[in-house]
């Protein structure tokens, strides 16, 4: 874009009703393939179950076809420079509120849950999956066994590992926080202690004397702790951890499949919106890769992880982000540095890299870390966003407004297709 185009294609109300594409899987043993299959049908039915909370606005509804967002300027200029950034450090009107949750979608429920058996094969299915996510082993395990230990303690909460995992890797890293790593018994190779973790206006938003490698809280601990082993409950312990998150979630008998529930459920453990947020689009990938029939290109998830990362960050005309010493991203600025990040290199704004991109069509569905682009190709692209999957994107929309999670599509916009980075 050059200065003084209109930015803003979004939609921040994320609609109940959208389904994934395609439901192959890895190739693999029959029964793993199976099995696998319907992990990762039920990861997606939970994922369309958060899609429906992901409302982020920032700022007062707007009129016009964006639906969502003012019309901004990008501040991209000739030459891929940046224009000079009017936001400054994150303001009030720009931290991440409380997701909304819209209509529960009673359609989503799947039909199997994870594999119920231990074994060899339960093993070689964890194994499967931890491999394409780049979820350690250890971590996988806990997750899987306690999504298989409440389906038997609370069949209607409908609880999925990809939840847990999105809980695990938003708050350590599924126990990798500071170089650490998981031992065979499941705890950190040494105790991990609060994580500080400050939102992009500087404030502290850690929960004071959380643990673990899922941040439990105190309150929670002391709540809802469990064991699966049948000793004492160690906070430190993953297993113990993601059984105590487990009976956390699924609390007051919530059925996970609601997208209001869901939000309560993880605001049980932390209600703090970029924390949600951060878990809903951790989620929303980890089903999409699993959906996916071949293992994922590496470079589109570490450009979609590092678009994660950013969620929160301020819209910043002209902005390239912090590592350019801006305080937050433009559209285009933000697609242009998660591609960066894994060796892709972009035109700098969104016309340019609409132009210069292999083009999906409006009636094809976007792949994971595609390009989705509004405006109109004869004229002006005025806006970029990268698509997570399950009908949302990742985007930075407008000002007063945060890099945020929502529906790429809404009825009367002007979608211009998709652009694939990396085939």
């Amino acid at each position: 874009m050059t200065s003084g185009e209109t930015e803003t294609e979004s939609s921040t109300a994320p609609s109940s009703e959208s389904t994934p594409s395609g439901s192959s899987v890895p190739a693999a043993a029959p029964y793993a393939r199976r099995r696998f299959a319907a992990l990762l049908a039920l990861a997606t039915a939970v994922v369309l179950a958060a899609g429906v909370v992901t409302v982020v606005q920032l700022s007062p509804e707007p009129s016009g076809d964006t639906g969502a967002a003012a019309p901004a300027a990008d501040g991209a200029v000739a030459g891929g420079q940046s224009a000079s950034a009017s936001s400054g450090s994150p303001s009030s009107s720009q931290r991440t509120p409380q997701p909304e949750p819209a209509p529960d979608d009673a359609t989503s429920r799947p039909a199997q849950q994870v594999p119920q058996e231990q074994g060899a094969r339960f093993e070689a299915w964890v194994d499967e999956v931890a491999g394409w996510l780049d979820i350690p082993r250890r971590a996988m395990h806990a997750y899987a066994t306690a999504t298989v230990r409440m389906e038997q303690e609370r069949p209607g909460c409908n609880l999925s590992w990809v939840t847990l995992a999105g809980i695990g890797r938003t708050t350590s890293d599924h126990g990798r926080e500071g170089g650490r790593d998981l031992t065979r018994d499941g705890r950190p190779t040494s105790p991990i202690g609060t994580i500080e973790l400050h939102n992009f206006a500087g404030e502290v938003i850690s929960q004071a004397g959380a643990e673990g490698p899922l941040q439990l809280s105190p309150a929670v601990w002391q709540q809802w702790a469990a064991t699966a082993s049948g000793e004492a409950p160690n906070i430190q312990d993953i297993d113990d951890a993601a059984l105590t998150a487990g009976r956390a979630l699924c609390d007051g008998g919530r059925d996970l499949d609601q997208g209001g529930q869901w939000l309560a459920g993880v605001s049980a453990l932390h209600d703090e919106p970029l924390f949600l947020h951060r878990v809903l689009a951790t989620a929303n990938v980890y089903g999409t890769v699993g959906m996916a029939d071949e293992r994922p290109n590496e470079k589109v998830l570490k450009a979609v992880t590092f678009a994660i990362e950013k969620i929160g960050l301020p819209y910043v005309w002209g902005g390239n982000g912090t590592e350019q010493g801006d305080a937050g991203f433009d559209c285009s600025g933000l697609t242009t540095a998660a591609y960066g990040s894994a060796g892709v290199s972009l035109e700098r704004t969104a016309h340019w890299q609409y132009s210069s991109l292999p083009i999906i069509g409006p009636d094809e569905e976007p792949r994971l870390g595609d390009l989705v682009f509004f405006g109109d190709p004869n004229t002006k692209i005025h806006h970029v966003g990268m698509y997570i999957g399950n009908q949302q994107m990742i985007d930075a929309p407008t000002f007063g407004q945060a890099v945020q999670v929502h529906n790429y599509r809404k009825p009367g916009d002007s979608y211009a297709g998709a652009g694939r980075p990396v085939a």
